[in-house]
């Protein structure tokens, strides 16, 4: 087994690398006043990394990517987390949106889309998850009614990341109401500025809302915004959960990093006549984080070698989704365990460690093994489809 990058690869790298070390803006980084702020910046910083050549470089030359490789795409991801580089605003239209129609859109769709993704032209919001249809994604009531050229919209979306931003949204509605489940579904591409289109922030515990509910009240649809076949949107969503699920090299940097503050954390903490480091609750507790962020590592190896194989990610992506959201959910205790009472202070207050920060990001991360599939979701896609395990 090579567990080494080539030598393009690694040029590559090198000028990924020395890019960023000339164009990463440490204040991007800043904590906003509020979100509008954050998504200006951001729009901002996509269109500069767009202007580089670094925006979709995986997505193929003719719909404005480098036809990068998937390791190289890997390299990319990885490499900005390193430099702390802000995340694109358009992640959703670069991740999701553009690999699930380059695969199953029409030509005129790409041609409308895709160029205007890369360089944050449009901003794409994703329209799956329902109030009642969450974890079972397939029982969503949301439809659509065919009408002369046009399907006709009624239900209602949640947890729509910056929806109240997007211009446009992938949509799974019912379109065939007499099948059950995964059947009937179809996959459509909204105007998010339609009449009938309603968005409605979601107020977190965190403090921010980019999350959404969305209402859709006799929205018309043109029919050429179907992508792929009537009915077999289910199939299409896989391409986009696939990628969305996929490898977390973001997240594994992320979590080396976030694993030196916790040990960092721990030094400094008083206790006792030294300090949460002389712990053995705690330190046993970190020592199992450095083992989990190594076995991350390799958890995302395997899967980046399944998509090179098989040019795309396939249900051991959810492995990967599975282990980085309950590693980190029990990093963050180990964080508030060392913390103690200092741990509830938020932002501005003074005695708030690392200016509330850790509480913020514990915050976040409970939210982790629930989004993109919850943890019992991921469990049995992984009982099923890949140890074939019988459904219980």
């Amino acid at each position: 087994m090579d567990l080494s990058f080539s030598d393009i690869e690694e040029g590559f790298r090198r000028e990924l690398r020395g890019w960023l070390e000339a164009n990463v803006d440490p204040g991007d980084s800043r904590e906003f006043a509020d979100l509008g702020e954050e998504v200006r910046v951001l729009v901002a910083w996509q269109k500069k990394l767009h202007s580089g050549g670094w925006v979709g470089v995986h997505w193929p030359a003719e719909y404005g990517g480098r036809g990068a490789t998937t390791v190289e795409n890997y390299i990319l991801q990885e490499e900005f987390a390193r430099a702390q580089a802000p995340e694109l605003i358009g992640r959703i239209g670069i991740n999701l949106v553009g690999p699930t129609l380059i695969a199953h859109g029409s030509e005129e769709q790409k041609l409308r889309h895709l160029p205007r993704i890369l360089g944050a032209e449009e901003i794409w919001c994703q329209l799956f998850s329902e109030p009642n249809a969450g974890s079972d994604l397939s029982s969503l009531r949301c439809r659509a009614e065919r009408s002369g050229d046009e399907f006709i919209v009624n239900g209602q979306k949640t947890w729509t990341s910056y929806a109240q931003f997007a211009d446009w949204g992938i949509l799974l509605a019912r379109t065939d109401p007499s099948v059950k489940k995964s059947h009937g579904i179809s996959f459509l591409i909204v105007d998010m500025k339609s009449p009938g289109v309603t968005v409605r922030p979601l107020r977190q515990m965190t403090g921010s809302n980019e999350f959404n509910e969305v209402f859709l009240e006799d929205v018309r649809v043109p029919a050429v915004n179907l992508v792929g076949e009537l009915n077999r949107g289910w199939q299409i969503a896989q391409t986009t959960l696939s990628h969305e699920r996929g490898t977390s090299p973001r997240q594994l940097v992320m979590h080396r990093i976030l694993l030196d503050a916790l040990i960092q954390l721990a030094h400094d903490t008083p206790r006792g006549d030294g300090s949460a480091a002389d712990d053995p609750v705690i330190r046993q507790g970190i020592a199992r984080a450095i083992s989990e962020v190594e076995i991350f590592k390799l958890h995302n190896w395997r899967t980046l070698t399944q998509v090179r194989r098989h040019g795309k990610p396939g249900p051991e992506s959810s492995l990967v989704k599975l282990f980085w959201s309950e590693m980190s959910q029990r990093m963050h205790d180990v964080a508030m365990q060392i913390l103690g009472p200092q741990g509830v202070y938020w932002s501005g207050e003074p005695r708030a460690v690392w200016n509330g920060r850790w509480l913020r990001s514990y915050q976040y991360y409970r939210a982790a093994t629930i989004f993109a599939g919850t943890s019992e979701v991921q469990r049995n896609i992984i009982a099923q489809r890949v140890l074939g395990l019988p459904r219980g």
